[in-house]
């Protein structure tokens, strides 16, 4: 792998005359979303990497200031990481919920770990079988969205939407699980791992996969901490570090499941396909959590502890929650007489993995970027909040 020293007055100015830039995106289809990524490159060696954001704000800290009330804020969570916002509402509500000292129901509890973790599982399908399309493997694309469906099946069943919920709410949930749901559970516990197996068959143990994505990438372990990586990043480097299991909420700390890593496999520990192995490992992981929530699923009510009114003394807090993509956290302020919240900034996972794309890029393919790219699983929707 070839080394570079460039300077950013010979990307911006002075070009040496065998480097030339080029633009991928903002409309290209392995951007994953509208992301720019302006290339340095040698031929078809990449000598640097500029990621430009910015083509999809969503304003969403100064929409939350300017709500009515903390609750009309949920919404609005949904739409960053669009495709896991069952993750978004639970770190937006834990945190309000602590601000306010407000403690919900077992039952509530309980429905809110199998939402998480059957959207974590949903968001990994997502991600594994677009990051095979990337690499032009088609059929575990369809495979993958198969088997989401039946996942967004039961959310739709249970609130009634398939992609934005509200259905986290301030000390409870929008509606209980319905009769129907336990039975869909079930069937979807039962024949997911059969589904899984194939999709490991036919994509992951793939020989053309693996030269593709194997050595590619490498993201050493402590630069992802100097960084601020988290989930799959962080864990695909080899770094043993779970919100669930370092710092557990809600009832995570009663459940048996490990925390998958990078171990090098088919190459080096931290390359693209560790960090995409440790996804289709985790969503096995998912699969055991939910299976001992709804063994242990207590009866209740979940809207016994929903406030009339919510507003929260004054004062600050942060609170973190395991996302599909990572650590994500809300900071709060409460003016303490306010129905809504005088400050909210989200700490968004995306945003922090895409910054060390230069890192784990430079010295690579222009083909390789594509895999790199996708090993890092963004939405454009928290990255430009």
């Amino acid at each position: 792998m070839a080394t570079y020293e460039i300077t950013t007055r010979s990307i911006r100015g002075d070009l040496k005359t065998d480097t030339m830039i080029l633009n991928m995106g903002p409309q290209h289809p392995s951007t994953h979303g509208v992301l720019r990524l302006e290339l340095v490159v040698d031929g078809e060696i990449i000598v640097d990497v500029i990621p430009h954001i910015g083509y999809l704000h969503r304003c969403f800290e100064k929409h939350a200031e300017q709500m009515t009330n903390y609750q009309q804020v949920i919404p609005y969570t949904d739409r960053m990481d669009y495709v896991a916002a069952m993750g978004n509402e639970l770190a937006y509500v834990l945190a309000v919920e602590k601000l306010m000292g407000l403690e919900v129901p077992e039952r509530v509890q309980y429905i809110r770990v199998i939402m998480a973790e059957l959207q974590r599982i949903a968001s990994h399908l997502l991600a594994i079988g677009t990051y095979g399309l990337d690499l032009g493997a088609f059929t575990p694309f369809l495979w993958c969205f198969r088997e989401r469906e039946k996942i967004l099946d039961m959310f739709e069943i249970t609130c009634g939407a398939r992609l934005l919920y509200n259905y986290i709410w301030i000390g409870g949930v929008s509606h209980d699980l319905p009769s129907e749901f336990g039975k869909k559970l079930k069937d979807f516990l039962k024949t997911f791992p059969k589904a899984l197996k194939e999709i490991n068959d036919l994509l992951t143990f793939n020989k053309i996969f693996i030269d593709r994505t194997a050595n590619v990438g490498v993201l050493p372990a402590d630069v992802a901490i100097n960084y601020g990586c988290s989930g799959p990043m962080l864990r695909g480097s080899g770094v043993k570090f779970d919100l669930r299991k370092n710092e557990p909420y809600l009832v995570y700390d009663r459940f048996e499941f490990d925390i998958p890593v990078g171990e090098g496999k088919m190459g080096t520990v931290g390359d693209c396909w560790d960090r995409y192995y440790v996804r289709v490992r985790e969503m096995e992981e998912s699969l055991k959590i939910i299976e001992q929530a709804w063994e242990q699923i207590p009866a209740g009510d979940v809207h016994s502890a929903i406030p009339k009114k919510v507003r929260p003394p004054q004062g600050e807090v942060y609170f973190r929650t395991e996302n599909p993509r990572g650590e994500i956290g809300f900071y709060i302020i409460s003016d303490g007489h306010s129905s809504s919240p005088f400050r909210v900034k989200a700490r968004a996972p995306s945003f922090v993995n895409l910054s060390v794309l230069p890192e784990i890029s430079r010295g690579y393919m222009i083909a390789d970027l594509v895999a790199i790219l996708g090993s890092v699983d963004i939405v454009l929707g928290e990255v430009d909040r």
